[in-house]
């Protein structure tokens, strides 16, 4: 889920930036030190929004740098447990598939890709055996978070898409039209059964 955050912190502006007014020196080495930033509590830094307040700067002896206590905005990505998310299949492998979901990946294993059993293709898809269903690289998914890890330098996302309403959008669209037909017959089905019968004198 996506987040907007306030953080107060002091903010090392390298010389390189001290040609700059003070507050975009400020933003332009945020934009630096959280590119690509990860941390568990905070999430993804997706982008520098704002800076809030700059205060006066301090110069360490031996440092070239200033440090400048600062609050500025953030707009974070931090996964949650049970969260839908929308991704592309980037890809595929013979223990399931990889999604990207605009700010980080997810895997997908290959039990979790569909309600089937699945076999690799020498064509680089995941198949299902009855349904015939494929998966393949750039397809366009919905999945939910069921597993979330911090160990290493990224966070690992463990994701299904065996559950109703899940996997590629295609399956989910053709799901919703069998299912809205279903529901039609059904509702004709009963309108017949409900007509008074005409009595036979």
């Amino acid at each position: 889920m996506f987040y907007l955050v306030e953080v107060e912190d002091h903010v090392r502006v390298e010389p390189k930036l001290f040609g700059l007014a003070t507050a975009d020196a400020v933003k332009e080495q945020l934009l630096e030190t959280y590119a690509n930033f990860q941390d568990k509590d905070l999430g993804t830094v997706v982008s520098v929004l704002e800076v809030l307040d700059v205060d006066e700067g301090i110069i360490i002896p031996g440092d070239g740098a200033a440090y400048y206590k600062s609050r500025f905005k953030l707009i974070v990505f931090r996964p949650e447990l049970q969260e839908l998310v929308y991704g592309t299949i980037e890809e595929i492998t013979n223990f399931g598939a990889f999604i990207n979901m605009g700010v980080v990946r997810g895997m997908i294993h290959i039990s979790q890709t569909m309600d089937d059993y699945v076999t690799f293709a020498k064509s680089g898809a995941l198949t299902g055996k009855d349904g015939k269903k494929s998966l393949n690289e750039k397809d366009n998914c919905i999945a939910r978070i069921v597993a979330i890890s911090y160990k290493g330098e990224e966070p690992k996302i463990g994701l299904t898409m065996r559950q109703p309403g899940l996997g590629k959008l295609d399956w989910v669209k053709a799901d919703k039209e069998k299912s809205k037909k279903s529901s039609a017959k059904m509702a004709k089905d009963e309108a017949k059964e409900s007509k008074p019968k005409a009595k036979k004198k």
